[in-house]
C-alpha cells in the first residue's frame, strides 16, 4: 500500500469521525480497541496464576507491586497517550499534516525521557515506598528484585504505549487492538517462561515476571516504530528529528494536568493496600486478586475513551462543538453499561473470576476477594463514567475538573480509610468506602463535563 493510499484512508477516518451517525461511530471505533484491552485480561491472569505456583509470598508480592505497573500504563497510554492522541487529531482536523507528523515524533522524545524519570525516581526510593506500603522480609526482598527489573526497562512500556496512541490520532482503531493482543500474547507467555523456567528459560521466579511483561512490550514498540518509519501513518514523522517547544507544548499542556487522574488512582490503590496490609498476607493477596478485576475496568474503559479522544479532538480542531459533546456523552454512556455488566455479573458470580487464579490458594484469600467483589463491584458503573469523560475531555483539551473528581475520591478513600484502620472495623468496611469513592467519582466527573466549556479561546491579535 501506498503513503498516498494510508493518506487516503486516513483521510476517509477523519470524514467519519466529523460527519458520521456519532452512536455508530463511536461503536465502530471503539470495538477494536476494546476487544484489543480486553486482552490484556490475558497478561493478568497469566501474572496472577504463574505467581501462585510460585506461592503465598509471591502472590501478595504481584499485589504489592500491581499498581506501579498500572501506573506506568495509564500514565503512558491515558494521560501522555490520551494527550498525544488528541493533539495529533486535533492537528489533523485543521488540515495539518505536517504539524501532525511532528508532534507525533515529540511524543515518542517524551516517552524515552519520562520511562527514564521513572526508573531514577523508583530505583532510588523503590525501597522506601515498598516499606510504607507494608512490605516486610521476603514479600520486600521480592519487591525489590522485581523493581530492579521492571523499572530500568519502564521506557519500553511507555513507547509501545504512546506510538499506539498517536495511531489512535489518526481513527485508525485496529492497528492498535492488534499490538494490544500481541502485548498480551508476549507478555504472559514470556513470564511464565521466565518465572517458572519452562524449557530453555532460566526459573527467575518474581523478576521473571517483570521481564516477560518488558519483552512483550519492546518486540510491540520496536514493530511500530519500523511501520511509523515506512509511512504507515499517511504523513511523515522521522524527518525534522530536531525538537522543538513549539511541539512539546500541546501534548504537556493536557498531559501534565491530565496525568494527575492516574496518579491519584493509583494513589487510592496504594493507599488502600497500605491499609489491607495491616490485616494480613493472606488479607493483601486476596484484595490483590479482587482488585486487579477493578484495574482491567480502566482499559475497558479506555477502548471507549480513547475512540472519543480521537473524535472529539478532530471536531474541535475543525470546530464542530456541539458534536464534540455528543460524542463524549454517549462513549460514557456505552463505557458506563459495559463495566456495569461486567461489575454486577463478578458481584452475583464471582467465582468466574476468581476460579482463574484461585487453584492454588488458600481458604482465607478466597474469602477476602469474594467480599471485595460482592462489596464493590457493583459500582464499576461509576468508575467507567468517569474514566470515558476523562479521556473525552482529554480531546477537548478540558481535563482539569475530572482531574480534581478523581482528587475527591482519594480523599474519600484515605479519610475512609483512616477511620475504619482507626476505629478497628472488619475489612468489609474499607471495601464499603472503597465503592463509595467510586460513585463519587463518577457523579463528580458528569457534574464536570456537563458544566465545561469545550469551545477553544480566540487566537491572540498578531
Amino acid at each position: 500500500m501506498t503513503a498516498e493510499t494510508k493518506g487516503a484512508k486516513r483521510r476517509q477516518r477523519a470524514e467519519a469521525m466529523l460527519h458520521g451517525p456519532v452512536t455508530a461511530t463511536v461503536a465502530r471505533m471503539a470495538a477494536p480497541n476494546v476487544i484489543g484491552m480486553i486482552a490484556t485480561v490475558l497478561i493478568s491472569v497469566a501474572e496472577a496464576t504463574w505467581a501462585a505456583q510460585l506461592g503465598l509470598e509471591a502472590l501478595a508480592t504481584v499485589a504489592l507491586v500491581f499498581p506501579f505497573v498500572m501506573l506506568t500504563q495509564t500514565l503512558a497510554g491515558g494521560a501522555f497517550g490520551g494527550a498525544t492522541s488528541a493533539a495529533v487529531a486535533r492537528a489533523l482536523g485543521a488540515g495539518d499534516e505536517v504539524r501532525a507528523g511532528r508532534i507525533a515524533l515529540h511524543a515518542l522524545m517524551i516517552a524515552v525521557l519520562a520511562g527514564a524519570t521513572l526508573a531514577v525516581l523508583f530505583l532510588s526510593a523503590g525501597e522506601a515506598i515498598f516499606r510504607l506500603l507494608g512490605g516486610r522480609g521476603a514479600m520486600l526482598s521480592l519487591a525489590l528484585a522485581w523493581g530492579a527489573v521492571y523499572f530500568p526497562g519502564a521506557a519500553l512500556v511507555w513507547l509501545s504505549q504512546i506510538a499506539s496512541s498517536v495511531i489512535r490520532g489518526t481513527g485508525n482503531m485496529l492497528l492498535p487492538a492488534f499490538s494490544l493482543v500481541m502485548i498480551s500474547i508476549l507478555s504472559a507467555s514470556f513470564s511464565g517462561a521466565f518465572a517458572l523456567g519452562w524449557g530453555p528459560f532460566p526459573a527467575l521466579g518474581v523478576p521473571g515476571l517483570a521481564l516477560g511483561f518488558l519483552t512483550g512490550h519492546g518486540v510491540t514498540a520496536l514493530a511500530i516504530m519500523i511501520y511509523f518509519a515506512r509511512g504507515g501513518l499517511g504523513f511523515s514523522v522521522f524527518v525534522n528529528l530536531r525538537p522543538a517547544r513549539a511541539f512539546f507544548a500541546p501534548i504537556l499542556k493536557v498531559a501534565l494536568v491530565a496525568a494527575l487522574s492516574p496518579v491519584q488512582t493509583i494513589l487510592t490503590t496504594l493507599v488502600v493496600t497500605a491499609f489491607v496490609a495491616r490485616y494480613g498476607a493472606e488479607a493483601l493477596a486476596g484484595y490483590g486478586l479482587g482488585a486487579r478485576l477493578e484495574f482491567l475496568m480502566i482499559p475497558v474503559s479506555f477502548g471507549f475513551g480513547s475512540a472519543a479522544t480521537a473524535m472529539v479532538g478532530t471536531n474541535i480542531g475543525a470546530g464542530n462543538i456541539a458534536r464534540a459533546r455528543r460524542i463524549a456523552w454517549t462513549a460514557a454512556g456505552m463505557a458506563a453499561a459495559c463495566v456495569a455488566v461486567i461489575g454486577i455479573t463478578a458481584a452475583l458470580a464471582p467465582n468466574l473470576w476468581l476460579g482463574l487464579v484461585l487453584e492454588t490458594s488458600s481458604g482465607g484469600v478466597h474469602e477476602v476477594a469474594l467480599g471485595y467483589l460482592r462489596t464493590v463491584a457493583p459500582f464499576y458503573g461509576f468508575l467507567g463514567l468517569g474514566l470515558a469523560l476523562y479521556f473525552a475531555s482529554q480531546g477537548a483539551g478540558q481535563v482539569i475538573w475530572p482531574v480534581l473528581a478523581a482528587s475527591a475520591r482519594l480523599m474519600i478513600v484515605v479519610a475512609g480509610g483512616l477511620a475504619v484502620v482507626a476505629l478497628g472495623l472488619p475489612l468489609s468496611w474499607l471495601y464499603a468506602v472503597i465503592a463509595l469513592a467510586m460513585l463519587g467519582y463518577g457523579l463528580l466527573t458528569a457534574l464536570a463535563v456537563l458544566k465545561a466549556n469545550w469551545a477553544p479561546p480566540p487566537p491572540k491579535p498578531a
